[in-house]
């Protein structure tokens, strides 16, 4: 009995922090089982062959430098339709004018619901036929499609960014004579665009990624993103998911520093907030 009484006390006495401490040694004991016991019944050798096969991914090395660039390239060419299409549309949703107002809203919520991917085939395919022109530029149908999609979330954010200009400094600048125009180009939107610097770069970051969706047109190899020449190590390479393993690889090169500008842009702005 007075053993039962000493532990209660034990406990009893056992400080939360303490307890804290003990409750994180135990989740990283159960961690560590888990992972032992994945890594135990894995099939390394078939691991080997099929996702990291040296000569797999040398088959690739010579198409990756050329992707690596096209998807860099599609990105930014997005990013520019996005934002500058994003701006007006935002601009819009703020207008007095109704009519403006009514176009911003149906443009967001139609873009912001459907995939990516119906926009992309539309502008490759759909586009071209019903008004008989050629698009024969990957990069032109990349910026007009993906930037229409990013358009709809870019207006969104400069919006929230926009409205969090203190309404003083906008009513200081039209007392000083400025014009509405003015005003905003010269106060309202250089705030806005430092509010929203961190999520702009993760508009990125998921632009980035949407590139992939652009497989579906088909390019010729000079044109070909990452995900393309994944896609075709598939069936050419000799070592199975090798090629989208290194495919994967070169996207984190991308969206890794990406995600780090991101985080250090949302701790400065948070700072000066």
């Amino acid at each position: 009995m007075s053993v039962d009484l000493s532990a209660a006390a034990g406990r009893a006495r056992m400080s939360p922090r303490r307890r804290a401490r003990l409750s994180r040694g135990v989740q990283y004991v159960v961690l560590l089982a888990v992972l032992a016991l994945l890594l135990s019944t894995a099939d390394w050798s078939t691991v080997g062959q099929t996702i990291f096969n040296p000569a797999a991914a040398g088959e690739m090395l010579d198409r990756l430098p050329r992707a690596f660039l096209n998807t860099v390239t599609y990105t930014l060419a997005a990013f520019a339709v996005g934002l500058s299409l994003g701006t007006v549309l935002a601009l819009m949703r703020l207008s007095s004018v109704a009519p403006y107002r009514w176009i911003s809203t149906t443009y967001v919520e139609f873009f912001r619901g459907i995939p990516a991917l119906l926009v992309v085939i539309a502008v490759g395919y759909a586009v071209p036929i019903a008004f008989g022109i050629a698009l024969t530029s990957i990069i032109a149908i990349a910026a007009i499609a993906l930037g229409s999609v990013s358009a709809a979330y870019i207006s969104e954010t400069l919006r929230a960014g926009i409205q969090a200009v203190p309404r003083g400094q906008v009513e200081a600048a039209r007392s000083l004579g400025m014009s509405h125009t003015r005003t905003m180009v010269q106060v309202v939107l250089p705030q806005a665009f430092r509010t929203v610097m961190p999520p702009l770069t993760n508009e990125v970051l998921l632009l980035t990624k949407d590139t992939s969706l652009l497989f579906v047109l088909g390019q010729t190899p000079a044109y070909f993103e990452l995900t393309k020449v994944g896609r075709d190590a598939l069936s050419t390479a000799s070592g199975g998911l090798t090629g989208l393993f290194v495919v994967g690889a070169c996207y984190l090169v991308i969206t890794i520093p990406l995600g780090i500008v991101a985080r250090r842009l949302e701790r400065r702005t948070g700072g000066r907030a």
